[in-house]
């Protein structure tokens, strides 16, 4: 037999950034020297919903869940010594992808770089943000412009760039069906390429060099043979879309490229050692089939569950990799699923029903008129309200969760303190500071930024106007404009947009049979309001700050419903005092906040003494989330009536609780219904 060449391994990536821009930078450059071969770059939630730290949305958000990077000072400071000629660089940003792009060209620029050799993606797929993450700012159709012009730039002036990487990550986050997740992913696609090819920036000729560079970003699952069938699939129907609707003849640029994120939100805080082989067998979903292969692969921490991953807990991540790689034979060889009649069954089927799916999404004008009416959303709610309901009926099996619960102490986490990498407080106050002084002295040495006035004007002329939008962005870039200036001037003339919630449209999941645990549930809220003389128990289910995660607030609104409450539910992005205000207005008996940025610690509190102020001290606050064992016993200690987190799967029995809290705050007997 002869000797076959090795394929190149993918590149390899941590999502990696927090704190401030010089802590990411000392993080990058000790990972890149770990072996690490690519950077991808995690902002924090200001960033990327287009806020400076100082604004009243930003509060207990900076630095959280990824980098602050408010003006070009933050990124020369991120990239300091890492040469971006030689990078491939990863930018987990969308609504203000174009402000990120436009700081990383000129700092690329200020290091000396050819910017036609920059290499890297923006991720930029805002109808997932719609969907399932909640960092959208703008309304569809401004938001589709800012990626048409940003794609139609770089073809021209970036060309090795991937401006769009449609990312279909969150959406099986979201509850999607490998079904879902790919008629959805290629339905925004479609809306984007159609964009692009209607607005006349790009010549017809030029299009296969703007299919070539559309990347995806995907998500893998446990259920690894699935996923794998997912990823054959996804590449035959994207080989037919650019082929068939965009006249496509170059294979190279028909091919499917994917970069992929295994699963985050499945891991699990009960018995997280279990985290690390379920995190194994999602990268061989996106690794052992040649012909399906991820280009780029990044893994998750085993304790994503508890909170921040530490350094070493990123190495162990990135080892996992780099033995599939390095020790193993899996590159000897050409696809070890070629010619499974298993495998092609499956596939067959996959592509069939995402095509008709596909098809009925075309029928109702395409991704962006499915986000508006709201159609694409409750299908995501639906499905994962289904999937909640397997999971709590033993249906779907989670160990360490529902099936095998009994557990030695864990050496891993005998100390949490250590266990995960905390954010100290201090930094917020810190970033805030420097900002003011940026705001103060950018226009003096060194900086000498022309006064950022007329950019910002020359910016919103553009947006009223059809002139491509990144030559003003960069221009506001060289003259020092902070993020929340760039995001702020873009707000005046497109306005901001509430994606629809789904929660309303959403069909019941778990029915209320005689004898059922929501039928006893469903018994306790209608006692309780005939104990509190009023028609129905009002619940309102709050999401404070700019954490957009709101899957698990939308599954307790949902089910809250389903066991008798008139549920308020307003969505995402809203500030302590909005909350409280909508519960007084409301007159609701009970308010629950959802939280997985790690604001909790202080918008939480924030929420209670509005109460208090306000004298509805009766009003029980109940908080969810990712929140530390720590933590949550200071929020009980501040007065928070009960915490949930990951590991209370059971959102019937949550719903329980939350009865028997509103029956406590009220000095009601305790219910015992029977069983």
């Amino acid at each position: 037999m002869t000797e076959r060449q090795k394929d190149r391994p993918w590149l390899m990536r941590t999502y990696a950034g927090h704190s401030t821009a010089e802590a990411s930078n000392e993080l990058y450059r000790r990972n890149l020297a770990k072996g690490q071969t690519g950077l991808s770059v995690a902002f924090d939630l200001p960033t990327q919903t287009g806020y400076d730290p100082d604004h009243v949305l930003a509060r207990g958000e900076v630095g959280r869940v990824g980098v602050p990077v408010s003006h070009l000072g933050d990124m020369r400071r991120l990239f300091q010594d890492i040469p971006l000629e030689q990078m491939n660089t990863s930018m987990t940003i969308n609504a203000t992808a174009m402000w990120l792009l436009a700081l990383y060209q000129v700092v690329a620029e200020e290091q000396g770089a050819d910017i036609t050799k920059l290499q890297g993606t923006t991720q930029n797929d805002i109808v997932k943000e719609y969907l399932s993450r909640g960092t959208h700012v703008f309304p569809p159709g401004p938001s589709l412009r800012l990626t048409t012009d940003m794609i139609a730039y770089t073809v021209s002036h970036i060309p090795k760039w991937n401006p769009i990487n449609i990312c279909s990550y969150h959406l099986q986050e979201a509850g999607a069906t490998p079904v879902q997740e790919i008629a959805y992913a290629m339905s925004t696609a479609i809306a984007v390429l159609d964009a692009v090819r209607d607005s006349g920036q790009v010549p017809q000729e030029r299009m296969g060099d703007v299919v070539g560079r559309i990347s995806f970003f995907v998500n893998a699952g446990v259920r690894f043979v699935e996923e794998m069938c997912k990823m054959r699939a996804f590449g035959r129907i994207w080989d037919k879309v650019t082929r068939e609707r965009y006249g496509i003849e170059n294979p190279k640029h028909r091919r499917f490229r994917y970069g992929v994120q295994v699963n985050s939100l499945g891991l699990t805080e009960a018995q997280p050692e279990n985290n690390v082989q379920r995190i194994v067998l999602e990268m061989l979903a996106v690794t052992l089939s040649k012909d399906a292969r991820a280009r780029a692969v990044q893994l998750p921490a085993w304790n994503e569950a508890l909170g921040l991953p530490r350094p070493w807990d990123q190495q162990w991540s990135l080892r996992i990799q780099q033995v599939l790689a390095y020790e193993s034979d899996l590159l000897e060889y050409d696809d070890i699923f070629e010619g499974s009649k298993v495998v092609e069954a499956k596939v067959e089927q996959l592509v069939a029903d995402s095509l008709a799916e596909m098809g009925r999404i075309e029928e109702m004008g395409g991704a962006m008129a499915a986000v508006e009416s709201g159609y694409l959303k409750s299908q995501l709610v639906s499905s994962h309200a289904e999937r909640r309901a397997r999971i709590e009926s033993g249906q779907e099996k989670i160990v360490g969760v529902n099936i095998f619960e009994g557990t030695e102490p864990n050496p891993l986490t005998a100390d949490l303190d250590t266990a995960i990498q905390t954010v100290d407080p201090a930094v917020e106050a810190r970033v805030v500071e420097a900002l003011r002084d940026w705001r103060d002295t950018r226009y003096q040495p060194p900086f000498n930024h022309p006064r950022p006035c007329k950019a910002l004007e020359r910016l919103k002329e553009a947006a009223r106007g059809t002139d491509n939008l990144m030559e003003a962005t960069l221009e506001c870039a060289r003259a020092g404009v902070t993020t929340g200036e760039w995001a702020g001037a873009l707000r005046e003339v497109f306005g901001e947009f509430r994606a629809p919630t789904g929660v309303s449209s959403a069909p019941v999941a778990v029915p209320a049979e005689e004898g059922s645990t929501l039928e006893r549930v469903r018994r306790k809220v209608d006692l309780t309001a005939k104990d509190l003389g009023v028609g129905k128990l009002r619940f309102l289910v709050g999401k404070p700050g700019l954490d957009g995660h709101s899957n698990g607030a939308e599954q307790i609104a949902v089910r809250a419903r389903d066991a008798g409450f008139e549920v308020v539910y307003q969505g995402i992005r809203l500030t302590p005092e909005q909350i409280v205000d909508a519960a007084l207005a409301e007159d609701v008996h009970a308010v629950g906040l959802s939280i997985l940025s790690g604001s909790h610690a202080q918008l939480v509190p924030d929420v209670l003494e509005r109460l208090r102020v306000a004298g509805a001290t009766d009003i029980p606050v109940i908080a969810g989330g990712i929140i530390p064992s720590g933590d949550a016993e200071q929020l009980r200690a501040a007065g928070v009536a009960a915490v949930f987190t990951p590991k209370d799967f059971d959102i019937t029995g949550i719903i329980g609780r939350i009865v028997d809290e509103i029956r406590t705050a009220n000095k009601l007997d305790p219910l015992e219904v029977p069983a």
